[in-house]
């Protein structure tokens, strides 16, 4: 099962081994056969070798138009992207790719800090909303109250009130009359509203 990590993980990897490094500059820096490769990296022919056949396999080392090796940098770019749609709809409420976010920001059941990012800020609000209230219940302001300043016993960085407010504005809370739910999966969003 692929997650989140994947794409970066295999980019470390590769460049976890000196000889791939230096020939992966070697190209980057204009080298464009083996030979020329081997000389400005200093690697002997068999490590050359085996560094372009491991960057080839990965793609981030292809042949160029004029048929020399070229640097695939359209690869490293799709990798970017990719993490960063995971990112923006991953999801946190089964064992997946929110985990190791989550273990960042949430210890022992207390907010540490919000993240900056706001796609990572909203998977970690999504799983407060979660953990802390059931869908289709009704509560009074006052325990909602309650239940987030338990959240946020252990930050500096953020109060039970804006906690509260960020629930609201992305719908993770329903608020009428002082009275919050948490709408079940199969209800529409509705309009944002403001506590």
């Amino acid at each position: 099962m692929a997650t989140d990590t994947e794409p970066t993980d295999r980019t470390s990897r590769l460049f976890a081994e000196e000889n791939r490094v230096r020939a992966f500059a070697a190209v980057a820096l204009g080298a464009g056969t083996p030979a020329e490769i081997a000389r400005v990296s200093g690697l002997s022919a068999r490590d050359t070798a085996v560094a372009l056949h491991r960057l080839g396999g990965e793609g981030v080392v292809g042949e160029g138009d004029g048929g020399g090796l070229v640097v695939e940098y359209g690869v490293f770019r799709e990798r970017a992207r990719g993490r960063a749609r995971v990112e923006e709809s991953g999801s946190v409420s089964g064992a997946g790719s929110g985990e190791p976010l989550l273990r960042t920001f949430v210890r022992d059941g207390r907010l540490v800090r919000l993240p900056a990012r706001w796609a990572r800020k909203k998977l970690v609000l999504e799983h407060i909303a979660e953990q802390t209230f059931e869908p289709g219940v009704e509560y009074p302001e006052r325990v909602v109250n309650e239940k987030l300043r338990a959240w946020c016993e252990e930050s500096d960085e953020i109060d039970h009130v804006t906690l509260r407010r960020y629930l609201v504005d992305l719908h993770h809370l329903r608020r009428s009359e002082g009275i919050y739910r948490r709408p079940s999966p199969d209800e529409g969003s509705g309009e944002p509203s403001y506590g």
